[in-house]
């Protein structure tokens, strides 16, 4: 087995922040959040989106509720620069909203970006430079941290000269030392106060330092402590809106974010459901939600989860995974029996949405997301009692008893894993009705008739055919099932007791069908016990289909053993 060259990779090393704070804080308001779907997402992108795209999935980002969007690179192309011409001419951007445009800090670049933004009313010029020991060396050629540095500040001092050229525009600026996290720390800082001391942000009108984990090197908890560091150490600091833009390389980028909120920060990029270049950007979908899970208001609409989906995907191409969080096909499904069981426990105690949601599994309840709750639940041969029942509740409204859901569960799952697939609701409804309702197998009822003797006591007469053989059957008892009962002992047919007997209704007033239940124990052996289902419009035929099913059930399934159960 080849075995990974361990000896070329050192480790990350963490900064010596002794008193650090953030792992002592909550979380209790939402940052800033601004969208950068239509840059870093489509960069990102094997086809990147055309225009038409592009300004679908602008007005979905609009309508969630981002208030800053980066709409792309005017100076890259062609295309990045007539979508924002586009937007502006085309009245698309709301008075609320405002765009962010990216450049790097190159002259050519600047200016051009400033012929695109010629009629927005708010706008973000986002400057960037890489400053980074790794980007100084390599792609800088071995620059200094000066000529590092003199790029930032000749950008920051070009931007705030041509500013005037387009008056009606209010700009604010916002600077991004490219690969913060692996910059020294103490280099970061005199690279953003250079720009501060170049731009000179106010309370009343502060500038956006952004400072992104451009790769993901180190752990959440070292990107943190930067932040803290950082957010301590700034100057001007009532002028300065903190940002992270966190990539995703090790799989934590979310985590970072969360983290490095703690840790002070204000603001958030990211995009939807996390697309951007590697293994991605952070996903705001994820942070967003996960926030509204603790109580949180975000500012920040989800409500249709499924269809923010369906844009992202037709606007992109790209495909959200099944397993993603909160917005993939499957996270709000069980397939495991103990999930399943607790899951049903847990929406059986709901009283009403205005509860604390205390559901096991379920971080969320899937409704305030637009997702229903037919995909909460979903069978195949890992599958237990719980989510069989769950099913034939919540879609077809069986209650069944508690003690029937193994026999059920165990019926229906040995389908699936003889299938060797997921059933579908349909074909559960199927499959139990076929094994446990109104069964005809060896006693089929065509006609019951009962009569009230007295306040105790009723007579039940049973036209019925046994082994295809037609017949009546009388008898009396306290009530229809007793009667029946005692009337199949006369024929020697009673070598059962009856355990439990339950029913209730389906459907509403004239229309509604009544549902019964019952299990039956064998003398023989009374560990061996079987339930029927019955279904009619009257409660006491329901319940005498439903005996004559666990009869009927008995006798097949023994018989498939080598075993009786009549006396004959």
């Amino acid at each position: 087995m080849k075995t990974l060259n361990i000896s070329k990779y050192t480790p990350f090393e963490p900064i010596s922040l002794k008193d650090r704070q953030w792992p002592d804080r909550t979380l209790e308001r939402a940052p800033i959040w601004c969208s950068v779907d239509l840059r870093d997402g489509n960069q990102a992108l094997p086809v990147p989106m055309n225009i038409k795209q592009k300004v679908r999935l602008f007005e979905q980002l609009v309508a969630i509720g981002f208030k800053q969007i980066e709409v792309g690179f005017p100076s890259a192309s062609d295309t990045e620069f007539n979508f924002l011409r586009k937007l502006v001419v085309e009245n698309l951007i709301p008075e609320d909203v405002t765009i962010q445009v990216l450049v790097q800090a190159r002259e050519p670049l600047i200016r051009r970006t400033f012929e695109s933004l010629k009629g927005v009313k708010n706008a973000i010029v986002h400057l960037y430079n890489s400053t980074s020991k790794l980007q100084r060396r390599i792609t800088f050629s071995n620059a200094s941290k000066e000529e590092i540095k003199a790029i930032a500040v000749d950008g920051t001092l070009l931007i705030k000269s041509l500013v005037g050229e387009i008056p009606d525009t209010h700009i604010t600026l916002e600077y991004s030392p490219e690969s913060f996290s692996d910059t020294e720390e103490d280099y970061a800082i005199e690279v953003c106060e250079a720009v501060i001391d170049s731009w000179q942000p106010t309370p009343e009108h502060p500038m956006i330092l952004n400072l992104p984990s451009t790769v993901e090197w180190n752990m959440p908890n070292t990107y943190a402590d930067q932040i803290e560091w950082f957010c301590r150490t700034i100057k001007n600091r009532e002028s300065i809106v903190v940002s992270l833009h966190t990539h995703n390389d090790r799989g934590t980028g979310i985590a970072s974010t969360e983290l490095g909120l703690l840790a002070g920060a204000d603001r958030v990029e990211g995009t939807l459901f996390g697309n951007g270049e590697r293994t991605g950007n952070l996903d705001i979908v994820n942070v967003a939600l996960n926030m509204n899970s603790h109580g949180i208001q975000t500012g920040l609409d989800f409500s249709d989860i499924d269809a923010i989906r369906k844009v992202y995907e037709r606007s992109t191409g790209m495909i959200v995974h099944e397993r993603h969080p909160y917005a993939g096909e499957l996270v709000f499904t069980a397939f495991s029996g103990s999930h399943q069981d607790a899951i049903k426990k847990g929406m059986d105690l709901r009283e009403d949405d205005q509860t604390d949601w205390a559901v096991p599994y379920l971080t969320i309840d899937p409704i305030d997301i637009g997702r229903s709750y037919e995909a909460i639940i979903r069978i195949n041969s890992q599958s237990g009692k719980g989510g069989v029942a769950y099913i034939l509740k919540r879609e077809f409204k069986y209650d069944l008893p508690k003690k029937m859901h193994p026999e059920v569960g165990l019926h229906i799952n040995s389908l699936a894993d003889q299938y060797g697939r997921e059933l579908t609701f349909k074909e559960i409804q199927q499959e139990f009705q076929k094994e446990f309702v109104n069964r005809r197998d060896i006693i089929d009822l065509i006609k019951y008739d009962i009569r009230e003797l007295t306040d105790t006591e009723v007579h039940s007469v049973l036209t019925l055919t046994h082994r295809d053989k037609e017949m009546e059957l009388e008898g009396k008892g306290n009530g229809p099932i007793n009667s029946v009962v005692y009337a199949m002992k006369q024929k020697g047919w009673k070598d059962f007791d009856v355990e439990q007997y339950r029913s209730h209704s389906i459907g509403h007033s004239s229309a509604s069908v009544s549902v019964s239940y019952i299990e039956i124990s064998l003398k023989s052996d009374p560990k061996i016990r079987f339930w029927g289902c019955g279904e009619h419009t009257s409660i006491r035929r329901s319940g005498v289909n439903a005996l004559i099913s666990a009869y009927n059930r008995a006798q097949v399934i023994m018989k498939s053993k080598g075993q009786k159960v009549e006396r004959v």
